[in-house]
């Protein structure tokens, strides 16, 4: 699902409407999918959303019938108010109130104008014309009936705004804020107030339960520090060709939805075996640090790798092979302080161990020292199969200003390890996610996975994927480790697909972490604790 700024979202609009596509019937268009989305959006509860099963967002097409299973009330038995302002938003939303009007009659339906009606132009005071015609009436202030409402509608900025929000719409934000106690509240685009790119403006905004967009989704719904704040997102076909948006290398940020990943429930060949689904080989671990390799290895064999092996020092070999039987372990050369050694992979047994192998995931647990540093660069250098780094891996790497190698190579830093990699601050990568996610991408021809609230892929072509799922109780020691096990083992299951098998190891990650945080809450869930709930992650992709 694309993610456009407010900037390409008019560039699109415009182009469209010079296709032949008039932009009073877009504005029509987008008013018949906010009435289909509004029987259902927003009936989950806030407090329940944070932990829901599965992202809270859908795509509609025109004539598909976006409603979901869950609904509310029907809309013929809504008390409603829709708060509509001067321009194009406000447009839709007196659009809303016409079909409201006349397709459903609700026990009430009252709109507040933000604006003189005199003040409203073009596709706007057309459309007030058209609900006037139809019966219906506005009004410039709040009656105290209309606290009785259940169902609100936010109509008054759209993606246009630049700043704060100021008066005279200021005053009617503060009046939804304050008011209507029973209302379900749903925004046009994007809550008012709210900058559709995302910038904090400082100031007030429309609080909703959910969000009506058009053709794409915009900054703010997908990523943080406003995704939460949009609620249950809905993204409504207005009669924009699905051609511009793929044809555009500008539109080069998308959010994973399970519609991406429905390869995931396709059956296994009944005659199939083991050796079908990758084989799987984690290398790192340490003397003090064995258990980060074995938790990687338990991932990628619940994940669906049909091997998994851990390489790792012979002082805790034994202590990996008593986390699970069906891990096999590889013993490799230690140095005297219980690291791996420089040489521990040269020759005939480093060439056995890696032949055969489908994935190589690298440095959990294993140390930033001299001997690993050497270990890693020289295999990088030879390596035949995708490499996933992690951890350690990335700060052996963070120290070298080239790296050898150029296949397949899979990097997952948290915001700190991002940071060192780039050579500037964790403040810098936070409030620049994308950009230097892709940026890292590009300049090392390399996938970059970077961690976080909202976990970015970018990929050396530009593209960054942004994935929904995720939960808090994920910031606990060895979550990193799983997510490192997962994705070797997608690799290893879809070699042909890595771009939506990395994207599959994230989503179904995160999805494991929901779960689990739904169940255990967000302060008990341990990093082998996503284990249990892979299957429960797989079952949800499956039914999406």
């Amino acid at each position: 699902m694309k993610v456009l700024t407010a900037g390409q979202i008019r560039r699109i609009d415009q182009q469209t409407i010079e296709a032949g596509f008039p932009g009073l019937l877009l504005m029509e268009n987008a008013g018949h999918r906010v009435v289909e989305a509004l029987e259902t959006i927003g009936t989950e509860s806030r407090a329940a959303s944070r932990m829901v099963s599965r992202p809270r967002y859908s795509r509609g097409r025109v004539g598909s019938g976006m409603r979901s299973k869950r609904r509310g009330r029907p809309l013929s038995e809504e008390r409603i108010v829709i708060f509509c302002g001067k321009g194009n938003n406000g447009g839709d939303g007196l659009v809303v109130a016409r079909h409201l009007l006349t397709r459903f009659a609700p026990v009430s339906l009252q709109v507040l104008l933000t604006v003189d009606p005199e003040e409203l132009a073009g596709d706007a005071a057309a459309n007030l014309r058209l609900f006037e015609v139809c019966g219906g009436r506005v009004s410039r202030e709040a009656s105290p009936d209309m606290q009785a409402a259940t169902l609100l509608v936010d109509a008054m900025l759209g993606t246009g705004l630049e700043g704060p929000a100021r008066e005279p719409v200021l005053s009617y934000i503060r009046e939804w804020n304050k008011g209507f106690p029973l209302a379900r509240r749903v925004a046009i685009d994007v809550p008012s107030g709210l900058s559709s790119d995302g910038i904090p403006t400082g100031g007030e905004f429309c609080r909703v339960d959910g969000c009506v967009t058009f053709t794409a989704l915009r900054l703010c719904h997908a990523l943080p520090p406003f995704c939460d704040a949009c609620g249950e997102v809905v993204v409504g076909h207005i009669g924009t060709p699905d051609s511009f948006l793929e044809t555009d290398p500008e539109f080069n940020l998308s959010l994973i939805t399970p519609v991406w990943l429905r390869f995931l429930a396709q059956p296994r060949e009944r005659n199939s075996h083991k050796g079908d689904y990758g084989h799987v080989l984690i290398l790192g671990g340490s003397r003090a640090k064995p258990g980060a390799v074995g938790m990687a290895g338990l991932a990628a064999l619940r994940t669906g790798a049909g091997l998994a092996t851990v390489a790792t020092v012979d002082s805790a070999v034994d202590r990996i092979v008593s986390i699970a039987p069906e891990l096999m372990a590889a013993s490799l050369a230690e140095t005297a302080d219980g690291f791996i050694e420089a040489t521990a992979l040269d020759g005939p047994f480093g060439d056995e161990l890696i032949g055969g192998k489908s994935v190589l995931a690298a440095g959990p647990g294993m140390g930033v020292v001299p001997d690993t540093r050497a270990m890693l660069l020289a295999l990088m250098g030879t390596v035949p199969v995708p490499l996933v780094l992690d951890a350690d891996a990335l700060n052996i790497l963070a120290l070298e200003s080239d790296w050898p190698g150029d296949g397949l190579l899979v990097l997952t830093p948290h915001p700190g390890e991002m940071a060192r990699l780039m050579r500037t601050t964790t403040a810098d990568i936070q409030a620049n996610r994308v950009d230097r996610a892709r940026a890292l991408a590009v300049a090392r021809n390399a996938t970059v996975v970077l961690k976080g609230e909202r976990t970015l892929i970018a990929f050396p072509d530009g593209e960054v994927w942004v994935n929904p799922t995720g939960s808090p109780a994920m910031a606990t020691a060895g979550s990193g480790d799983v997510l490192t096990g997962t994705i070797a083992s997608m690799l290893a299951q879809y070699p042909s697909q890595p771009k939506p098998a990395i994207a599959a190891a994230v989503y179904i990650h995160g999805l494991a972490g929901q779960l689990g945080a739904l169940e255990m809450g967000e302060a008990s869930l341990m990093a082998t604790d996503l284990l249990r709930y892979f299957p429960g992650a797989f079952a949800l992709c499956a039914t999406s």
